[in-house]
């Protein structure tokens, strides 16, 4: 089975507007029922030598046609506090009568990263430059780590601070929309070491406070012959009758990435019940192999309205696309044909 695809972007770089000229990709996108729209949260860059990342806003009523509705950043990394260096692939989650917002964020922005001759970690530029060894991790080698805030109207937010640890470098992480057996229960790709395994992986922890988990436990690693390099999570679970659903993303030794699905059990999702062999999409289109990252297509979103899921991705680094299926479908040729 495979996804239906937009044959162009939904979204593009504005070329008028500075710090969105370079590349719009990586979205988060919920039907807001209040509004009636597909509201999208967006990472975004200009050209500048720093690589500044913000957060844009867009909205549709179709799910397809988005219209940007501010002109400058909604949510953007704060200079005083430690994600000032940028805010990155953001996820939104429906969680009783808000959204959370996850984020990774760093602290300087990483430059630009895809040039051979960009410097790790990047030249910081005109910022005052804190590096050395008696710094946190997180300074000092300018890793991603995952902060959490929350949001009504996706214009103004509240932020609550570091969500994964300090010294890991965790990124694509995100809640359930709702506890499991009283606890809140949270997706990540840490980059663990000395666990073993050969690639970063997908953990799940569980906790009794939104900012508190126990100890992160390996729900999945890599299987295939295009998730050999590492996976993470994609899309925030969605509760079906066969159980959670999910998108992750897996990177073939020639860095390609691709997009799978799994179910876990519904009571437990430790318990992986179904997970896809065969890829659900892979990059094939112009905008999908040409741009930042050549030959990426990274989902984020994921919006299930009448019937339809709406995969919402970031293309190359560059673009954000929509690929659509039957939900129901996708389902059942899970629960039919990926039965672990």
């Amino acid at each position: 089975m495979k996804f239906k695809k937009y044959p162009e972007p939904v979204l593009m770089p504005d070329p008028a507007n500075p710090w969105e000229s370079r590349c719009v990709l990586n979205p988060a996108v919920v039907f807001d029922e209040a509004s009636g729209k597909f509201v999208m949260l967006y990472r975004a860059a200009g050209n500048d030598a720093r690589h500044q990342i913000r957060l844009g806003l867009a909205e549709s009523a179709d799910g397809i046609h988005f219209t940007r509705k501010s002109r400058d950043p909604v949510f953007e990394g704060k200079h005083d506090e430690p994600d000032g260096g940028c805010v990155e692939d953001p996820r939104l989650i429906p969680f009783g009568d808000l959204y959370y917002l996850t984020y990774a964020a760093r602290a300087y922005a990483p430059g630009q990263y895809w040039l051979p001759e960009a410097p790790f970690p990047p030249i910081y530029l005109d910022e005052t430059d804190f590096r050395g060894q008696e710094m946190p991790a997180f300074a000092r080698e300018n890793i991603t780590v995952t902060y959490l805030a929350a949001t009504r109207d996706f214009r103004s937010y509240k932020r609550f601070g570091r969500l994964t640890e300090a010294t890991v470098d965790d990124r694509d992480a995100y809640l359930f929309p709702e506890k499991i057996k009283g606890k809140y229960a949270l997706i990540s790709r840490p980059k663990f070491k000395g666990t073993g395994l050969k690639m970063p992986s997908i953990w799940i922890s569980f906790g009794d406070d939104v900012l508190e988990y126990g100890p992160p436990e390996l729900l999945m690693t890599g299987e295939q012959p295009w998730e050999v390099q590492r996976i993470g999570g994609g899309t925030p679970p969605i509760r079906t009758p066969e159980g959670w659903f999910m998108l992750y993303h897996g990177v073939d030794e020639k860095g390609a990435y691709r997009v799978g699905a799994v179910l876990m059990d519904p009571e437990d999702p430790r318990k992986i019940t179904a997970r896809t062999k065969d890829f659900l999409m892979e990059p094939d289109r112009d905008f999908e192999l040409q741009g930042i990252y050549e030959g990426c297509v990274f989902p984020t979103g994921a919006v299930v309205r009448e019937g339809a899921l709406y995969v919402y991705y970031g293309c190359a680094d560059t673009y954000i696309g929509l690929a659509t299926c039957d939900f129901d479908q996708l389902i059942r040729y899970l629960a039919d044909e990926c039965r672990r």
